[in-house]
């Protein structure tokens, strides 16, 4: 599973590893999710190529404050970063996207005078990771590309890297808070295991909040949010021969106080029957797929998540406002 493959290209250095068997798999935990209680879909169901498109322009939202949040932090600290860091680095990015924070990152080691050693994204979404994938070659001729076209929250296996190289394990985002915290335990083990004993993961991570803001951010006045939780319906129409009809299903978002996360659901505005790949699946007015968490962390939480997983916080940055995290954690 994800053996390099040489792809022809003018620079020569862009190598694509992909993941076979993704759509069964998928297949398999969409019918699974459907026929629970209460009804799920998998959050990795957002990035088809709409999806990712939406998701740009959800950062660019104002009510959408991780995003930027998080910039200042690394604009702030990424010299930092590679400071600690050190020379002959491979950078693993997990869930690559657009490519806009991994820019700051590789700058700031090109600006120590030790471009990293290799890049690898990993992304679920291809077309998106083709592109970056080739934009980051030509704009970093000194750095070896490696895309790997995986869901990188199953097992997968990397690239040959270079020999000697540390592993700088690169999860921006807030998307450890997509994971249940044991799924996030597990996900960061397996994360540990990758980088190995001298290996570094930059972590993102969204803080614990008041509840308007939180809301507000996965409510935007825009309807974008709206927008992109609907389209994993009309995803499962298209790739899997769903019959959803949209329009009878709404967004909804909220805060869970007690479990410390934002849920997002599709909610049946009646009852109805929807069939998918053979199968049918009744919903009541009322009744709700469960799409989306996002755990939000205080220090004491994200203490426990880290320690178990067999890291160490070695630093740990805010922005100004002190509504996100950045975290530098070194192997325990």
């Amino acid at each position: 599973m994800n053996a390099p493959l040489e792809r022809s290209t003018a620079t020569n250095r862009v190598r694509t590893a992909t993941s076979h068997g993704l759509d069964l798999a998928l297949r398999t935990e969409v019918l699974r999710g459907l026929a629970a209680t209460p009804k799920t879909l998998p959050p990795k169901l957002f990035y088809d190529a709409t999806g990712a498109v939406l998701f740009e322009r959800i950062t660019e939202l104002p009510e959408y404050y991780p995003t930027r949040a998080e910039l200042e932090i690394l604009r702030a600290h990424t010299r930092d970063i590679a400071t600690l860091a050190g020379e002959r680095c491979a950078l693993v990015e997990y869930g690559s996207g657009a490519g806009v924070k991994v820019r700051l990152l590789l700058d700031a080691f090109a600006g120590e005078g030790h471009p990293v050693a290799a890049y690898v994204p990993i992304d679920i979404s291809r077309e998106q990771l083709a592109d970056v994938a080739a934009q980051i070659a030509a704009e970093y001729p000194a750095v070896p590309v490696y895309p790997v076209c995986a869901d990188y929250t199953a097992p997968l296996r990397l690239p040959d890297l270079p020999q000697r190289a540390r592993r700088i394990a690169f999860f921006p985002g807030s998307t450890i808070g997509n994971f249940h915290p044991t799924e996030a335990a597990a996900f960061l083990r397996r994360v540990r295991r990758t980088i190995a004993d001298d290996g570094v993961l930059v972590l993102g991570v969204d803080r614990r909040k008041d509840a308007a803001t939180l809301d507000a951010a996965y409510n935007d006045s825009a309807g974008i949010t709206a927008v992109f939780n609907l389209n994993m319906l009309a995803r499962l129409n298209r790739e899997l021969g769903a019959d959803f009809d949209l329009p009878r299903f709404q967004h909804r978002a909220f805060f869970n106080e007690v479990a410390s996360r934002i849920e997002m659901h599709l909610v049946s505005l009646e009852r109805q029957v929807v069939h998918l790949a053979g199968e049918r699946f009744a919903f009541e007015a009322g009744e709700s797929i469960w799409t989306e968490s996002s755990y939000k962390y205080d220090l004491a939480a994200l203490g426990v998540l880290v320690t178990s997983a067999g890291f160490r916080i070695t630093r740990l940055w805010t922005d100004a406002a002190e509504r996100f995290w950045v975290a530098y954690l070194g192997a325990a």
